[in-house]
């Protein structure tokens, strides 16, 4: 026995989960601010594109730690948001987010996952990097507020 904590359990986002991933995203300055109907738009099975959202629990209360959003385009994907409470990075959360994604995107018949960072965003960068992603590109003046690129990367699925 090692003595490690169990991993945090991750699973489909639920109505349920709403109110939590929405305190979370509005408590992290980087995440982008949705209003709650497009948050109910990501859990619709009918919304076209379809989205995956899976969250992570903390394995001993419950308490949902972080999450994950892909939007679906055959035969690409591309995460919309990830996000993990300050408190608990560092152990793993994003990296456990991003892996059950990634076999979720697979399953669901896609190729590639792509994504936007702020070109600022250093730990962000490389934290995609460990985990396969590579930079595709930039898109000039994407981000405002304040004004700066995004760095396109991207991630072989199949």
């Amino acid at each position: 026995m090692t003595g490690r904590p169990a991993p945090p359990p991750i699973r489909p986002m639920s109505a349920a989960d709403l109110p939590r991933v929405m305190e979370i995203a509005q408590s992290l300055e980087e995440a982008p601010e949705w209003p709650p109907a497009a948050w109910a738009a990501v859990l619709s099975r009918h919304a076209v594109p379809r989205r995956i959202a899976l969250v992570a629990a903390e394995p001993l209360s419950g308490i949902i730690a972080g999450f994950a959003v892909a939007i679906l385009v055959p035969p690409q994907s591309e995460l919309e948001l990830i996000a993990v409470v300050t408190r608990s990075r560092r152990r793993g959360i994003g990296r456990l987010l991003i892996a059950a994604l990634a076999s979720e995107l697979l399953a669901a018949g896609m190729q590639e996952l792509f994504l936007e960072v702020r070109v600022s965003n250093r730990a962000a960068r490389d934290f995609y990097r460990a985990l396969g992603f590579a930079e595709t590109g930039r898109r000039a003046r994407y981000y405002t507020d304040p004004e700066e690129d995004a760095v396109l990367m991207s991630l072989r699925l199949a």
